[in-house]
Parts: structure tokens; sequence; C-alpha cells
């Protein structure tokens, strides 16, 4: 019988990390993120610089460990979120081990207001360098959140190890690239004197507008595909499930998924914004 998440009885070793990720097919020299419930996990000894600690060692010295570091903001502050983002300072919202992980000495985190990510390790510089200078591509969060040249493009590039303790591809932050992704294709299969039009349609900074908007059980969805695929593999973290997939195949495969049955899985506007790019050509 499989514990409950969170159990207690269960304590986790900083050991015991590093083996369940080799265990998914993490590797020394890999660039692994991830997202964490750490109270799913059970007892951890030493919190959230164990979590950290072992997937350190999971990787090595010729590896890397990032954590997105998500920033939010109340309807009021946006117009000032830039203004008041600092990197060494703003704290991230989404949990003990991110927070903890932004913190430590070593950690380089990029400059985004609301989807940095933070990373330690051998390419940490290079996965977090320059994040939106190139390569802009629209989302809500501006057009450098999922930037051809930032951490979230890098990790596909890089076919990284994406993982999950304890928590579902409901809190994907990769199905914003691909969003983002889908709608720079729907761009350009437009008709040239149409694009311009139809980006004017757009979800602008936390503003109205259209958005493909995969909901949180589209994601699942998502990732039972995936599963039965080979592309999610599956493992135990103390009482926590394991979930890991590489960056390149889950992306592509996400995109193709959602692009062959787009009624299924994104906004009814959306998909009638992107019919609209297209119609008599």
């Amino acid at each position: 019988m499989n514990p409950e998440p969170g159990d207690k009885s269960i304590q986790v070793t900083r050991n015991d990390v590093t083996r369940a990720l080799q265990a998914v097919g993490v590797s020394p020299g890999d660039t692994v993120l991830f997202h964490i419930a750490l109270s799913s996990m059970g007892s951890v000894v030493g919190g959230a610089d164990t979590v950290i600690d072992g997937f350190l060692d999971a990787v090595g010295p010729t590896g890397t460990v990032a954590v997105p570091t998500l920033c939010r903001y109340e309807p009021e502050e946006q117009p000032l979120a830039f203004e008041r983002w600092d990197p060494k300072t703003t704290p991230a919202y989404i949990g003990r081990v991110p927070e903890t992980f932004r913190c430590r000495p070593q950690a380089i985190r990029s400059n985004h207001a609301t989807h940095s990510v933070a990373a330690i390790g051998a390419r940490a510089v290079e996965l977090t360098a320059n994040h939106g200078a190139s390569g802009a591509r629209p989302s809500p969060w501006g057009d450098a959140a999922f930037a051809k040249a930032s951490p979230w493009e890098r990790l596909r590039e890089w076919n990284a190890a994406y993982g999950f303790v304890g928590v579902t591809f409901r809190v994907c932050t990769m199905v914003h690239y691909v969003e983002s992704r889908l709608v720079e294709r729907a761009l350009e299969r437009a008709a040239p004197d149409r694009r311009t039009a139809l980006a004017d349609e757009l979800k602008g900074w936390m503003k109205e507008g259209i958005w493909p908007a995969i909901s949180s059980e589209g994601r699942e969805g998502i990732e039972q595909i995936l599963a039965k695929e080979g592309i999610v593999r599956y493992g135990t973290l103390g009482s926590a499930t394991l979930r890991c997939a590489r960056a390149r195949p889950m992306v592509e495969r996400w995109l193709a998924i959602v692009e062959s049955e787009p009624d299924r899985w994104l906004s009814e506007e959306f998909v009638r914004w992107r019919d609209r790019g297209t119609v008599g050509l």
C-alpha cells in the first residue's frame, strides 16, 4: 500500500532525495528544474535545504539545479511591478523550497518581474542570463517572460529534466511557455495583412484579451497522455509522488497534441481568433 502524501511517519534524508531522482533518470551533469510541495514528502530531515542539497548531489558539480521563483502582484500594483522588482530581494511566492533556494549565496536569478528562474550549478549563469533580451513572444506578463532569450526556452533547448514533487502538471509553469508558443505560431501562420490586428487583440499585462488558457484539468489531461507515451516517468520521494519529464519532448508533444485538437484543449475565444487569421488562405 502506498503511503498517504504528507505521512509524517516517513522520514526523508538528503540521500533519499538523490536516489529518488536517479530512479527517474536524473544524472550527473543534468540541468533540472522542479516544482515541489514540501509537506507532501513526509518528515524531511533538515527541511528545504535537505531537498536542495539532494538535488545538487543528483546532478553533481557539472550539473545545474533550478527552480521557478515566480512573483505575484495585485491588480493595482501591476503597472509598478517592474519598478519594484529586484532580483536580489523580491521574494518568490510559490513555497518554502524556492524561496530558500533563491536566498542561497550561490543562487543566480533571472531578471523578470513575474517569471524569473533561480539556478545553482555549472550552467546557472548561462541559464538565467539576459532574460527577455531578444526573441520576444506574446504573453500576459509581457513579451520578455517566455522569449527566445529566457530560461524557459533554454530548458527546452537543453532537454532539461523537469520535475514535480508531490504536485501534478496542474502547477507546471512551462504551460505558459507552451501557450506563448501557440500564439506565436498562430501569428506566423496568419495572413501577413492580418497579423497586426490579431496581435492587438491578445491579452496584455494581466488585462482583458484573448489567450489560449489551457485549464488546470487540461494540464493534467496532457500529463496522462505524455505518461502513456513514456515521456513522464513516475517514482516516489518519501510519501510524495515524483514525476519527471524531459523538457524538449514534453513541450513539443504538448504543442502537437493541443494543435491537433484545439477545441478540446483551448478556449473557444482563442480558437475563433486563430481561425480568423487563416480563413480564406
